[in-house]
Formats: C-alpha cells, sequence, structure tokens
C-alpha cells in the first residue's frame, strides 16, 4: 500500500493524463521526422493490494526488448513506477505467471514531441475510429496543448475503463 514515507524515500512518481482521440493519420505520423514507432506486447501478471504488475515485449525496428512494470496508484493522474529492463528468459517466466482472467495488450506506440511534452499514441487494433494518447507531465496542473495532427475527443484519465490494465481485464468494447 502506498503512504506518504513511500513518496518521501524519493520512489519514481508518474504524472501522467490520459485522452481519447480520433484515430490519428498514421501515414502522416510515420513521415513526420522525429517520430518513434514501437510495437508493445502487454501482459499483466496477477495484482497484489494496490500493486499493478506487468511485462512487456517491445519491438522498435530489429531490436527487441523486455520490461517488467510495477505501478502504485496515488490518486488518478500520480503513481509510483518502477520500471526494469529483463532478460527474454526472466521475461517468459514472469509471462508463464499471467493474470488468467486478462488479455494481453497489443498495441502500436507512437511518440510524438510537440509543444515540451512527449505524447504517447496508442493504436489498438481493436478501435479503427478512436486512440489513446498519454502524456507525461511534471507537474498534475500543467498545461496540455495538442498538435494539429491529433484531435482530442475528452480526457480519460480518470475514467477506469481507459486504463490498459482496465482493457486487458474488461476488454475494449463499452
Amino acid at each position: 500500500m502506498v503512504n506518504q514515507e513511500s513518496i518521501e524515500r524519493g520512489e519514481p512518481l508518474e504524472i501522467e493524463r490520459k485522452f481519447l482521440i480520433e484515430y490519428p493519420d498514421v501515414a502522416q505520423l510515420e513521415q513526420m521526422p522525429d517520430v518513434r514507432k514501437v510495437e508493445i506486447l502487454q501482459t499483466y501478471l496477477p495484482t497484489e493490494d494496490n500493486l499493478i504488475r506487468r511485462v512487456r515485449e517491445r519491438k522498435e525496428g530489429d531490436v527487441t526488448d523486455y520490461w517488467y512494470t510495477e505501478k502504485i496508484r496515488v490518486s488518478d493522474i500520480v503513481r509510483i513506477e518502477r520500471e526494469s529492463e529483463i532478460t527474454k528468459d526472466r521475461y517468459q517466466e514472469l509471462l508463464a505467471n499471467a493474470a488468467p482472467e486478462a488479455q494481453p495488450i497489443r498495441k502500436t506506440r507512437y511518440y510524438l514531441n510537440a509543444n515540451d511534452l512527449c505524447f504517447e499514441i496508442d493504436i489498438y487494433p481493436e478501435w479503427t475510429d478512436q486512440a489513446l494518447v498519454e502524456i507525461e507531465l511534471k507537474d498534475e496542473n500543467a498545461n496540455v496543448v495538442f498538435p494539429e495532427i491529433l484531435k482530442e475527443i475528452r480526457e480519460v484519465t480518470r475514467d477506469p475503463r481507459y486504463k490498459n490494465e482496465s482493457l486487458a481485464f474488461n476488454g475494449f468494447d463499452f
């Protein structure tokens, strides 16, 4: 369970807002010089109290890497996040213990730097008319200005249905 002591110890905080956007012009995104494209397979492990655990396989070009992440909710916008790169063998060990009630999440993530922010645009194969964008911030109240290529539908930071763990456990149809 998160407490003030965890925060005072300097645990790494993730301050993130999430928005539902219209399905972006992927061809235009891929033509932009500074945009990175990463294929992600994200699998959730059994949760423990307030601890969300997952593993990720990330493919960027010819490079594949593997990550283990723990997130502890502080508020709707702030979480303590512990993340480390792991070996393929460790990834497969953890994958063998995936939460049986959760479906793996596949997504293509585009990283777009604009307006002094990094927009992480997640395209899911289950959706053809919408996508999600996450923006990590230094301050919960920071102003977010979208680049013209992204068309905001609404903020969904506080809507639990749009969290990746909820999509894995509950699906995309809501």
